[in-house]
């Protein structure tokens, strides 16, 4: 493998001098990363979530962008636009905020469906279209959105069709009372600015590559199918993983292989994503709803009734 433990190590090991007690966050972080996927952040205000980010655009060396997302952001502040330069007697584009490698979309659910379908179309395309013009993005390029599930007054909810484009599904969560002794002990911020980088962005790529051919034995696709389509029993969910979710959940397995220093999946690999690859993709059915299930309760039991080969 192209990567050594000890630098993922190095990587992670520096993204924790600003983000306490959250080692699996940034697991799931680096392995969507990896993985060539876009996550969602879905957590209330000041757990530190642009922290996170702000961190791995460091770290990873990328250019990075953010744009709070409020209800007169159109979609041509995302993608761009071309407007008429009188010096030169011609049309000239102006890049929108998506032209960088880590573009955070602050609090996604804040602005219009148009401007949230603009960038959801980005994520999925790679490249941008303005005025019947495709430009390519840079790479490698990853989106990542934050949302705040509570308190839903002047929010516009993503349809289940638009967080599918996410690989990933989040959440920072309270610290613990010891990560949060540490976080009042230091200055983030300056934390943040005397990090280093721990690799160029030419290798990113090159690992994203080297993740994609990671193996998988055949009764491991069968396995990920399986789990698949365990979250389509109608008593328990009324919407379940799609083949994108397959292909998800596949793309992960293989990034958490690889960043554990494997050229092979194992199951361990599958049941570290599992959660954070389905819990966004399926909806709980009016019965389990009424048994007091939660999604994490729901997807928990689906993985636990597939054997593991």
């Amino acid at each position: 493998m192209g990567i050594e433990l000890d630098n993922i190590e190095i990587m992670k090991n520096t993204i924790r001098q600003a983000i306490h007690g959250k080692d699996d966050v940034i697991d799931n972080v680096l392995c969507a990363v990896f993985a060539g996927g876009h996550i969602l952040l879905e957590d209330i205000p000041g757990v530190g979530k642009t922290t996170l980010v702000t961190a791995v655009s460091k770290v990873l060396n990328l250019d990075y962008r953010r744009m709070q997302f409020t209800p007169d952001v159109l979609p041509s502040d995302v993608t761009g636009f071309t407007m008429f330069d009188k010096n030169k007697n011609e049309f000239t584009f102006k890049e929108g905020a998506i032209y960088t490698n880590l573009f955070l979309a602050d609090e996604i659910n804040r602005t219009s469906p148009k401007t949230q379908s603009a960038l959801l179309e980005v994520m999925e395309e790679g490249h941008a279209t303005v005025d019947g013009v495709t430009r390519a993005l840079p790479k490698p390029f990853i989106v990542i959105a934050t949302q705040n599930p509570v308190g839903a007054s002047g929010t516009q909810k993503l349809p289940e069709s638009q967080l599918d484009r996410f690989m990933v599904r989040l959440s920072m969560g309270y610290p613990s009372h010891q990560s949060a002794v540490e976080i009042l002990k230091g200055d983030s911020h300056e934390i943040i600015s005397r990090m280093e980088s721990a690799m160029t962005k030419e290798e990113i790529i090159s690992y994203q590559k080297e993740a994609l051919n990671v193996k998988v034995n055949d009764k491991l696709y069968d396995y990920a199918v399986s789990l698949t389509e365990s979250t389509r029993n109608p008593d328990t969910f009324s919407l379940g993983l799609s083949p994108r979710g397959s292909i998800a959940l596949i793309k992960m397995a293989k990034s958490h292989a690889f960043l554990n220093a494997r050229d092979y999946v194992i199951p361990e690999d599958f049941k570290a994503v599992f959660l954070p690859v389905a819990n966004h993709r399926v909806i709980l059915s009016t019965k389990s709803k009424a048994c007091g299930l939660t999604v994490e309760d729901a997807l928990n039991i689906a993985f636990d009734s597939i054997k593991v080969p």
